[in-house]
Parts: structure tokens; C-alpha cells; sequence
């Protein structure tokens, strides 16, 4: 009997690779017919990163989560994810409870000041409260926080309040989060690359979580710093770099 079921098993092997994509896509499908009607697809600007991507962009009403150290370029790629949302209306709420944050590089990066709002909350629970309010308010496009500890059930809690508006949760968090579960739709860790050219900066994503289908990407892209506002521009990867690392 053990070996029939082996052979048996062996037998449907090929099939469980097709199953468990099937089973996937029919929870991604169950997941967005709770969410609002018109969650559209926000593109990163940049085309090589959003074919990385299985919805072609990041999806209104979810959570981003953007895992790097400190000044590795995290920051400016959801600045400019934000300016794209608030292109379509809305504003975008910063959530600084560092005090860190500077308006003018968000101006700088093409962020309309009428449409941006910054929150400096004293303490961590009143951080993930603004969070929360912030995601389920309408007239937001965008919230972004950096969020160094994140627990399961917090996380949970901001992900449903993302998906009861329109609105694109971006979090900035350390590179050691990547050890814990996320409730992100789209989970990217960000590396810094050396770059040759003075004009901009170069950065390498990886694409560590996707809820919608393919887990795994990569993609260097340089951050022009001269343009106005700032853009994206996808290069080819070195030699050393993953052969499927895209281009625009």
C-alpha cells in the first residue's frame, strides 16, 4: 500500500507546482472582491520596477513595505510612489515622530507642499494611532512612517485600515524586519550600489513578498538627483548582478 501511494504521489507531483499557483490566485482574487470598488494600480515610475511587480505597479488601498538601513535611498523611492498617488488627488501625511523629516527634499522630489501634510506624534502608540487614522481618512492619497518595531496584530490592524480606503501605506522599516511575518502587499529590501556617475545614486531591489503571484525580482535602478522632479532609470545589471535583474 506504501509504495502505491508513493507511486501515486509521484505521479501527481508535476501537478502541485500548478495547484498551489491556482490556490494563489484564487485568494488574490477572494482578497480584492472585499476591497472598495476603483483600487487602481500606482505605478513606481519606473517601468522595469512595475513589471517586477504582478499587478504592473503597487495597488490603492494596500501596505508597502520598504526594508533598508538608514540613507540607502528607501526614503526617495517611496517619496516618489507617493508623488505618483497624489498625481490622481489627495495628499500624502508623513508621520515623523524622529522629527527627522525635512518638506523641502519632499518638494524637492515633486511633492505639491498643499498636498502634504507631516504628523509628529510623542510616542509610539500615538504614532501607529495617526497611522491608522491617516490610512482610513478620505482626501489621502498616501501615508508613509517609519516604523522600526511592528508587531503582528498593529501590522494586521494597518493593513485592513488600507484597505478600507484608497490609500498607499508606505513603511520605511530596518533591514532585520525582514525576519518577521508582514501583512504588506508588496514587501522590498533596498541596497545601495556604487555608482559612477554624479548625477545620481544607484540602488539595487529585491522583491522579497508579493501576496499577488511571483515572490522573487530584481532590479537596479539609478535615482537621477539633477532631474525635476526626481526620476528613476533602470539599468543593466553588472556581472556580478542576478541575471534577472531588468531593464526599462
Amino acid at each position: 500500500m506504501d509504495k502505491q501511494r508513493a507511486k501515486a504521489m509521484g505521479r501527481g507531483g508535476g501537478r502541485w507546482p500548478a495547484l498551489v499557483e491556482n490556490l494563489r490566485r484564487r485568494i488574490a482574487e477572494i482578497e480584492d472582491g472585499r476591497r472598495p470598488a476603483g483600487c487602481a494600480v500606482v505605478s513606481s515610475g519606473c517601468a522595469a520596477l512595475d513589471r517586477l511587480l504582478p499587478s504592473g505597479g503597487f495597488r490603492r488601498g494596500s501596505l508597502v513595505e520598504w526594508l533598508s538601513r538608514a540613507g540607502a535611498g528607501a526614503e526617495t523611492l517611496a517619496m516618489i510612489l507617493a508623488r505618483k498617488a497624489c498625481q490622481q488627488g489627495g495628499a500624502l501625511v508623513v508621520i515623523d515622530r524622529r522629527g527627522e523629516f525635512y518638506p523641502p527634499a519632499a518638494v524637492r522630489l515633486g511633492i505639491e507642499p498643499a498636498r502634504l501634510l507631516v504628523v509628529q506624534p510623542s510616542g509610539g502608540a500615538d504614532e501607529l494611532w495617526a497611522l491608522d487614522q491617516s490610512l482610513r481618512a478620505s482626501g489621502v492619497a498616501a501615508a508613509m512612517a517609519w516604523l522600526e518595531r511592528l508587531g503582528s496584530h498593529d501590522f494586521r490592524r494597518l493593513q485592513l485600515a488600507a484597505e478600507s480606503r484608497r490609500v498607499l501605506g508606505l513603511l520605511i522599516r530596518p533591514g532585520q524586519a525582514r525576519s518577521e511575518p508582514s501583512w504588506a502587499d508588496v514587501r522590498l529590501q533596498v541596497e545601495p550600489l556604487p555608482s559612477a556617475s554624479a548625477a545620481g545614486r544607484r540602488v539595487r531591489i529585491d522583491l522579497l513578498r508579493s501576496r499577488r503571484g511571483i515572490a522573487r525580482g530584481t532590479v537596479e535602478l539609478e535615482i537621477n538627483e539633477q532631474a525635476h522632479p526626481v526620476h528613476l532609470v533602470a539599468r543593466l545589471a553588472g556581472a556580478a548582478a542576478p541575471a534577472r535583474a531588468a531593464r526599462a
